[in-house]
């Protein structure tokens, strides 16, 4: 076992024992004004000897901000992440029976910003409620993937992959800590909200690594035995092309999608054009369009049918046999 993958469990398992101390050699160290998990958890630095192609983002250093009225509607505060350029993990133990399955957590942002409680430790508690270990994923922002640029007016895509490239490392340490986590390392999968949705379509088609390996859990494959995109982002260029770099095939991972019509951010067709690559390779897809919803509401509130997406998503992960089968289903048959 490779030395960054021994820290990792370490820490790991320091976390869930609640620990009072911190080592620095296990949990990322950052300002005051930085992001911190809830208490008992630590962030794990996911790269052992500082992020690969650093040299291109930002110095600034990581902040938060809220985001209030008028900037969003009413009772849709949130948390935004500025300036991340120490991605981390955190990993949220299941609560009650195990299931073990794991589920990455890929937050939103245009690759701007991290909604990180909205669409982060908000759907991390939904995740671990049902028995399953979630891992938050802070990647690098901004510019760290296909992005708008206000000052040009146009879209731009960065030459490294800084998000891709940190998704990829947080699937391949899931998958080289499963038995210490107690998950079946067949059952990894991945959940992303707008552009979180666009790595979820890229960890499920790019499988050559993005990065130069540097420890033995780059050996391990970064493809998520299931993935979850509610609505996503970046996919659908020009208004009507499929983005050129994403080459859907049968080893696509199954997937799950999921989008409102009246999306003012990410058009439906971010949605229709990868459930139609994903039908023309003959992938294992679930898609749900529904007429009203708008964009960004994770698990809050919404007086549209939409809001039952969580339980569509769990119905789907038994119907994929991903998670067993639920009491009362199973007691249906008998």
């Amino acid at each position: 076992m490779s030395k960054t993958v021994l820290l990792l469990l370490l820490a790991i398992t320091t976390a869930n024992l609640h620990a009072a101390q911190t080592d620095p050699h296990q949990a990322v160290k950052e300002p005051a004004s930085a992001w911190e998990p809830p208490a008992g958890l630590k962030q794990i630095a996911i790269w052992p000897n500082g992020v690969p192609d650093g040299a291109v983002v930002s110095q600034t250093l990581e902040s938060m901000q809220l985001n209030t009225p008028p900037e969003v509607k009413p009772g849709r505060e949130y948390t935004q992440l500025l300036n991340v350029s120490k991605p981390t993990m955190t990993v949220f133990p299941p609560k009650g029976v195990n299931t073990g399955v794991a589920m990455v957590v890929f937050p939103g942002g245009g690759f701007r910003i991290l909604a990180i409680d909205l669409e982060g430790t908000e759907i991390c508690d939904w995740v671990t409620a049902r028995g399953m270990t979630c891992v938050l994923l802070k990647y690098r922002v901004p510019k760290g993937n296909h992005y708008w640029d206000k000052d040009c007016n146009c879209h731009i895509t960065p030459k490294v992959p800084l998000a891709l490239q940190d998704a990829q490392r947080t699937i391949r340490l899931v998958r080289a800590s499963a038995k210490e986590l107690g998950i079946d390392p067949g059952k990894i999968g991945v959940i992303g909200f707008s552009a979180g949705g666009y790595l979820v379509a890229q960890t499920s088609n790019i499988f050559k690594s993005t990065y130069k390996p540097v420890d033995a859990a780059d050996k391990l494959s970064s493809r998520p035995d299931y993935a979850i995109a509610l609505y996503p982002g970046h996919l659908c260029r020009s208004g009507t092309r499929f983005d050129p770099t994403i080459h859907v095939t049968g080893q696509t991972s199954p997937t799950f999608l999921l989008q409102a019509w009246d999306d003012p951010v990410d058009k439906i067709c971010n949605s229709t054009l990868y459930a139609r690559a994903l039908n023309d390779a003959g992938v294992s897809t679930e898609v749900h369009l529904f007429a009203r919803g708008g964009h960004a509401f994770g698990l809050r509130s919404t007086p549209h049918p939409i809001s039952l997406w969580p339980v569509l998503v769990e119905s789907w992960l038994m119907e994929m046999e991903i998670l067993p089968p639920s009491p009362a289903k199973s007691n249906s048959g008998n």
